[in-house]
């Protein structure tokens, strides 16, 4: 059985592909700020959607939050990296 704290901080390991990029090549420009905000992030995605597994038991229901939660995640992304709506979050 996999210890339940790994379960949670295990996605973290997706940092280190940027963190690889970072070190090989000029075109990924991480600094230790975007590492910080991007494992939060992180965090709080796999946080919720265990939560989510832990405490609904219908698979539609399931579904449909852990869908949210993916998409929020992925717009929050999006914003963050090449500011697609414009906010100041963007950084430009």
């Amino acid at each position: 059985m996999m210890n339940k704290k790994w379960s949670v901080y295990s996605p973290l390991l997706l940092l280190l592909f940027p963190l690889v990029g970072t070190l090989v090549s000029n075109e990924v420009n991480w600094s230790f700020f975007d590492f910080i905000v991007m494992g939060m992030l992180i965090l709080l995605v796999s946080f919720g959607i265990k939560q989510i597994i832990k405490r609904t038991n219908s698979m539609h229901y399931r579904i449909l939050l852990i869908g949210s939660i993916l998409l929020i995640f992925l717009l929050v992304w999006a914003e963050l990296a090449v500011g697609i709506f414009g906010t100041p979050f963007a950084g430009n």
